[in-house]
């Protein structure tokens, strides 16, 4: 009797940075997509797949930056109003105190 051992397989997982510079590579255009893929062991369909997405998102590498700034300062701005705010409420509430004691 003859068993088979079936062994998973796992998927490769390519970092960003690589996945940036083959796209880089493919959008340059100086070598095919075939001797990129034998230079990089990356199948050419995930390679044309990697350069379309760079292409399309490239507009979020500027976007992006300057609504990150944004929404950091909208959060700090209204965490400082809020405190403001909770501040001057105890400046009273020990005002009306000091009054009432001080009588």
């Amino acid at each position: 009797m003859i068993k088979f051992v079936v062994m998973k397989q796992t998927r490769k997982k390519y970092t960003s940075a690589f996945k940036a510079e083959v796209a880089l590579a493919a959008i340059k255009e100086r070598e095919s997509l075939s001797e990129i893929s034998a230079r990089y062991g990356v199948h050419p369909t995930m390679i044309s797949n990697w350069k379309k997405e760079f292409i399309a998102r490239s507009s979020e590498v500027f976007s992006t930056v300057s609504n990150k700034v944004e929404s950091d300062f909208e959060k700090e701005r209204t965490t400082l109003f809020a405190k403001i705010g909770q501040l001057e409420m105890e400046r009273d509430w020990l005002k009306k105190k000091h009054k009432q004691l001080c009588l």
